[in-house]
């Protein structure tokens, strides 16, 4: 007698018979023709732009000639950027608008999530008003702030000098020392209620059954959340830090609305300047290899989220 053991193996006839890759796709052509019009736009739209501006990125384009008359050079731009100092001047008040507005906003937003997360009447108004700044439109956002910084007619300065804090209304975004650190608070008011509302979330998440049982095991405020809140905000904390970096990065309303990258480059981060040689001084070269730089950086951060997301999936299906 013949005890059958294991999961029966399939055999040559039915493995050869399975259809290849192409027999697949083309089995399921109707189904690839419904996504075919979006995979056009997608090339169009994104693929071609990128293609064009990598390769424009070798060529010198001076605002004399047109961009049909483009002069080969190489990799000669990308050795004119590092060799400028404007560009290290430029890239250091990206690494500092990016880091301190994305560290800054998640704080603050992780500190009015905790402070949300408790019942107390008027919750909910004040979660609306806190949310405020981040729906209302960036340009908005930056004329009424260019207006409460204003050194004339500003509410800070007056504020200031009524209270005895400043003999006349201090110069915010006209004095190279303090327009960066000026723009960094606005881009954190206008960021923090992201960074709330994702750790809200993520703190609903947070087994109350563990929050409970650490209680009872005599574990203080700051243990439960040390030991039992945080680690369960891990992922989303990553997450949410990856894309304020993102957006930090690539922020561009504020910075150019309210100083246009001035006084003396002071407040210029890398896409104000890529964008001031593109259609200011029409240095599509220049701009084009600034450009892939920062598509570089911004692939970087787009492969950790990428990574972040995924592991936040294995975690969900393992339990």
């Amino acid at each position: 007698m013949t005890i059958a053991t294991g999961r029966a193996q399939p055999s040559r006839q039915t493995r050869s018979a399975e259809p290849g890759a192409l027999r697949q796709i083309w089995q399921h052509r109707i189904d690839y023709a419904y996504v075919l019009p979006s995979i056009v736009v997608m090339l169009i739209v994104i693929a071609y732009p990128i293609y064009y501006t990598i390769d424009l990125s070798f060529f010198k384009t001076p605002p004399s000639l047109q961009l049909r008359d483009k002069i080969f050079v190489g990799m000669e731009n990308y050795g004119a950027i590092l060799q400028s100092d404007v560009f290290w001047r430029v890239t250091w008040n990206t690494v500092v608008w990016t880091v301190a507005s994305t560290i800054i906003a998640f704080i603050l937003g992780f500190g009015a999530a905790l402070a949300l997360h408790r019942d107390f009447i008027g919750r909910g108004v004040l979660r609306a008003v806190l949310i405020v700044p981040w729906v209302i439109s960036a340009v908005a956002a930056s004329y009424i702030w260019k207006w409460i910084y204003h050194s004339d007619f500003g509410v800070i300065g007056a504020v200031m000098v009524e209270l005895g804090l400043a003999d006349r209304p201090p110069n915010f975004i006209d004095n190279v020392n303090t327009v960066l650190p000026a723009l960094i608070v606005v881009n954190i008011w206008r960021e923090f209620p992201f960074a709330m509302i994702m750790m809200m979330a993520g703190l609903q998440t947070v087994p109350d059954q563990l929050l409970r049982a650490a209680k009872v095991d005599g574990a203080n405020a700051w243990q439960r959340f040390w030991h039992v809140t945080f680690p369960h905000l891990s992922n989303v904390s990553t997450v949410t830090i990856l894309l304020l970096a993102v957006a930090n990065f690539n922020s561009f309303i504020i910075p150019w609305i309210m100083t246009g990258g001035g006084p003396s480059n002071a407040s210029h981060i890398w896409i104000t300047h890529i964008y001031e040689l593109a259609f200011g001084r029409q240095r599509w070269g220049v701009a084009s290899a600034y450009s892939v730089l920062l598509f570089i950086i911004l692939m970087t951060l787009g492969y950790f989220y990428v990574r972040a997301l995924g592991g936040n999936e294995s975690k969900d299906r393992g339990t």
